[in-house]
């Protein structure tokens, strides 16, 4: 059997980009009417007011700069995050703690990949953390060449687990809360139900990428002779500093509506701390902070070619023509079969649109009407929403943070694919189950 290569992973995305201006000289224009919502404050479509509009067929060339402007605060969060983490490593921080814990797990290092999902899987979870992610990459992979695993894990235990944990999530702010907003349902409702279903979804993640590693291990690498110290009261330090900055993103998130800008200024200061604690100096620690920025650039730079894909369609009107084609043919369907419709329709439409709260915003007032008509719950249509959209950010070459991620892990593409590919299919097989039982069990 011949093996798929997928080109470069910035050639793969000027090549979705080129085939998106395609579209806009192909697919007629047309746009919803819409509103402010209140509830959420967001725009959102009126149902019933598709209508057909002049074409703006759109340049592809002209979409990559400006997809780049648009992700401006996702790239500054990545630059920031990953030069205040290159600072902490460049201390001896990470490679102290890789060492010990390597040391403590010798002969059970496969003990790390459910310790490790879980604790990531909680960042997805709670806020949907995926670009934050990125920055974790050089002490993952420390870490698990030490243990004697791929880069492929080091991905699937950190990236993988917070997307499968944000797609079954009961109470992520930026998928499921949000969504329910758009349904008019109570926030977190249907917490019970949504949790059932996170648990397996997590241990068959978990599982499979246990048996991957075990699969593909290698012969561990020994750490170097300086991080082989154990961690002393400044490394400590500079762990919960890093820990605390994340807890107050996340109160601050939730109670204070900060965004990734804040996020930003919090790794900052973090890594100014580790540097000036650790002795690096100023000069010392501004070096860091560079050498950081440079690594971070190619994966800065692919999260804006993945957003110039949106921009294009976007700003050639065709993003409510292709959800217009697609949710048309579900209006037939009995409940049951609408609902897995709705599933695998968020899928696909996942994909040219990778944000999943603008697709919250975009689909759902078009759904929730049409579910009241055909007598499908509301909550219902939210998990039809988040099954399929959030389960498509493990796949699909459009969500720049994956992409990212698999660029500064040195995991080509393909071989993600074959490793996710199986995981893929049995989550979104369980995501129909969940729709079944659903509507099965009358979920409010």
């Amino acid at each position: 059997m011949k093996k798929i290569h997928f080109p470069h992973p910035l050639a793969l995305l000027v090549g979705c980009v080129i085939v998106a201006a395609a579209l806009t000289w192909v697919l007629p224009a047309g746009k919803f009417e819409r509103r402010e919502d209140p509830v959420t404050g967001r725009s959102v479509v009126v149902p019933g007011t598709y209508t057909r509009v002049e074409p703006h067929p759109f340049q592809a060339m002209v979409a990559i700069p400006k997809g780049i402007v648009d992700a401006a605060s996702v790239i500054g969060l990545v630059f920031l995050i990953g030069g205040g983490f290159t600072v902490v490593e460049r201390t001896g921080t990470f490679g102290r703690l890789v060492n010990g814990l390597a040391r403590r797990l010798r002969g059970r290092g496969i003990l790390v990949i459910p310790v490790a999902s879980v604790a990531f899987s909680l960042g997805g979870i709670m806020m949907q953390m995926q670009e934050e992610l990125i920055a974790f990459v050089p002490v993952l992979l420390l870490l698990v060449r030490q243990l004697g695993f791929t880069p492929v894990t080091a991905v699937a235990m950190s990236l993988g687990a917070a997307a499968v944990g944000a797609a079954f999530s009961p109470v992520n702010p930026f998928q499921v809360i949000i969504a329910q907003k758009v349904a008019e349902l109570p926030p977190a409702s249907g917490l019970w139900f949504r949790l059932a279903f996170l648990i397996p979804a997590l241990a068959f993640w978990i599982w499979g990428t246990m048996r991957y590693a075990r699969r593909t291990q290698i012969p561990p690498q020994e750490s170097p002779e300086g991080q082989r110290a154990p961690l002393d009261w400044r490394d400590f330090a500079v762990l919960f500093s890093i820990l605390a900055a994340f807890g107050i993103y996340i109160y601050g998130a939730q109670t204070l509506g900060w965004e990734f800008d804040e996020l930003a200024a919090l790794f900052f200061t973090v890594g100014l701390l580790a540097g000036l604690l650790r002795g690096l100096g100023i000069g010392g620690t501004a070096e860091a902070f560079a050498d950081g920025f440079r690594s971070m650039a190619f994966a800065g730079l692919l999260i804006g070619f993945a957003r110039a894909i949106y921009v294009v369609m976007n700003e050639g009107q065709i993003v409510d023509t292709v959800v217009q084609g697609m949710f048309t043919p579900i209006a037939g369907l009995p409940a049951t079969f609408s609902a897995v419709g709705m599933l695998v329709t968020q899928a696909a439409i996942h994909v040219p649109v990778p944000s999943t709260s603008s697709q919250a915003v975009l689909t759902l007032p078009l759904l929730v009407p049409l579910s009241d008509l055909i007598g499908l719950s509301r909550q219902v249509t939210v998990l039809a929403y988040q099954y399929g959209a959030g389960l498509c950010e493990i796949v699909t070459p459009t969500n720049g943070a994956l992409m990212a991620m698999l660029a500064a892990a040195g995991v080509r593409y393909e071989e993600w694919l074959k490793f996710v590919a199986p995981l893929y299919s049995l989550l979104m097989a369980l995501g129909v189950v969940g729709l079944v039982v659903a509507v099965a069990a009358g979920l409010r």
